[in-house]
């Protein structure tokens, strides 16, 4: 539960220590006095949005901070000593920052922290029921845990089923786009098959094509080549008369001897050279229609390359490329067979889930309406009743075949209309208290926050509403801001909010205050002698009403 409030620079809040107690926690004032500002400063403690508007006139930030018992369930890592310590700073130029426990935190972490501390309904709360939306979420609530694992589940397959056919519908949108690109890849992929580029190929051809291009001109170089190497007086005869003449010279001199053998070899190896030389010779020929189809052929690879990639390797590249696209474009039709009956199945498995929430809500409702039917008798709305009416959507949705319409009647004679249409304030204020105070066993957060929420009550209803408060604060910690000394009455610790000098400061009051708060919200006159009288019989009524709750 909440400890303690600490607020600083919030509007006409200068600095101000509210501590908190189990029970029914009653805040008390003077309209503007800053009572709301105190649940203001508690939101920002959990997260709500803040504005620089908020920082006291004066003030650098507005601070806040709230202490908390941690109750089961709240993330370790942000509990010490068995405690949650949420703070949070709003400068006056708008920049906000959260810590939680002396640690920097994003805000958005107060805010998840909050759903399992405090549940807070604010003055315009009792609007929320009057959406069919809420109306239908606190059926499922009310239907119980394995109810509500059935609506998530619908919530989740209805998800699944609403992607499952967009995924079909995209794939019949693209059809149309499918089949030309189909045609495309297979032009492709014929076009390069066709062709069937080798890498390297095209230096290849070219090397050829210069070859057959020069072939008269390298005729004529060879010729020459082989008839100065072979024709008398030539390279060849020339190297083998120095040769034999330095075999000669050997017989005289031994060191003349080993030029003998180089002269001899140099004279093979021009021999060899004569050979080769005729054999490349031999090899040429003049072959237009071989340059010519070199030719053709090197254009057809350079068109390949202009289309498909900067050389065979590319164009090799994106042929297979084009085959996987081409296999899985033909592969589509099969992918809509699997998404046209995974549509059917999981259509089939909605139409269960909603058929399976719709029986929950039809067992539900009726025992619904005599819970809220109970609570508003001891609200002191005798004789009317709530009743929950299953209304068919037309369609299926993620929240099922139906909405929940709740529909409420002030009396016997008059008939049940939609909450919006014959609700007033006061019915309304009293209808939610009668929703929270039948969920109350449903949920596990300790402290509630009800901010001036006894709109258009007053006399025999506010007691009642007072009365029922009580009864939630046996089991939560309950924080009230009210204007009615009717529910006021009925407080365990009552704390007065007083403005002076445009600075708000608060007063926990003992019974001779108490008496003079209640006198001063009954007549406006805290002395009055009357007014007092009447402020005990309060006291003493709602004393006799928690002592009898207690007993």
């Amino acid at each position: 539960m909440l400890r303690e409030l600490h607020i600083s620079g919030l509007g006409v809040i200068d600095d101000l220590d509210l501590e908190l107690h189990p029970g029914l926690n009653v805040l008390t004032g003077e309209t503007g006095t800053g009572k709301t500002l105190v649940t203001v400063g508690l939101q920002l403690a959990l997260g709500r949005r803040a504005a620089a508007s908020l920082v006291r006139s004066g003030a650098s930030a507005a601070r806040v901070q709230a202490r908390f018992d941690s109750p089961a369930g709240i993330a370790e890592g942000w509990v010490e000593d068995g405690e949650v310590l949420l703070a949070r700073n709003v400068t006056a130029e708008g920049r906000s920052s959260a810590r939680i426990g002396g640690q920097l935190a994003p805000i958005s972490a107060l805010a998840e922290l909050a759903g399992g501390l405090v549940e807070l309904h604010g003055q315009h709360e009792g609007q929320h029921l009057l959406r069919t939306g809420a109306q239908t979420a606190f059926l499922d609530r009310f239907a119980g845990p394995a109810h509500l694992e059935v609506v998530d589940a619908l919530r989740r397959e209805h998800r699944d089923l609403r992607a499952a056919r967009e995924a079909l519908e995209r794939l019949d949108e693209r059809e149309r786009d499918r089949e030309r690109e189909i045609d495309l890849l297979a032009y492709q992929v014929r076009e390069i098959e066709a062709a069937a580029p080798r890498p390297g190929e095209t230096a290849e051809l070219k090397v050829e094509e210069s070859r057959l291009a020069h072939a008269e001109r390298l005729l004529e170089r060879a010729s020459a080549t082989e008839r100065s190497l072979l024709e008398d007086g030539g390279t060849i005869d020339t190297l083998g008369r120095a040769a034999a003449e330095l075999r000669a010279a050997g017989e005289i001199d031994p060191r003349a001897e080993d030029l003998a053998e180089r002269s001899a070899q140099v004279s093979a190896e021009a021999a060899e050279l004569a050979r080769a030389v005729r054999g490349y010779r031999e090899g040429l020929e003049l072959d237009p229609a071989r340059l010519e189809e070199i030719r053709e052929r090197i254009a057809s690879l350079d068109a390949l390359r202009r289309k498909y990639g900067d050389g065979e390797d590319e164009v090799v590249a994106f042929l297979a490329r084009a085959r996987a696209s081409l296999e899985a474009l033909a592969g589509a039709g099969e992918e809509r067979v699997r998404l046209s009956e995974d549509v059917r199945d999981r259509t089939e498995k909605v139409a269960a889930l909603a058929l399976a929430v719709s029986h929950g809500r039809s067992r539900a409702a009726p025992e619904l309406s005599v819970a809220l039917d109970r609570e508003l008798a001891e609200l002191g709305m005798e004789g009317a009743s709530i009743e929950l009416a299953l209304a068919p959507t037309g369609e299926l949705t993620s929240g099922g075949a139906e909405r929940v319409e709740m529909t409420f009647s002030g009396g016997p004679s008059q008939p049940p209309l939609p909450l919006a249409k014959v609700a007033s304030g006061g019915e309304l204020s009293r209808a939610m208290l009668s929703c929270r105070s039948v969920l109350v066993d449903l949920d596990d957060v300790p402290t509630m926050i009800f901010d001036e929420v006894d709109a258009g009550i007053g006399g025999r209803a506010g007691v009642a509403v007072g009365r029922r408060l009580a009864r939630l604060a046996q089991r939560r910690q309950v924080i009230v801001v009210t204007h009615l000394p009717q529910i006021a009455s009925f407080a365990d610790r009552h704390i007065r909010v007083r403005k002076d000098g445009g600075t708000a400061s608060i007063e926990v009051l003992d019974d001779e205050a108490r008496v003079a708060e209640l006198s001063r919200m009954l007549a406006g006159l805290p002395e009055s002698d009357s007014a007092a009288a009447h402020a005990e019989e309060l006291l003493a009524q709602a004393g006799r009403a928690k002592a009898a709750r207690t007993s």
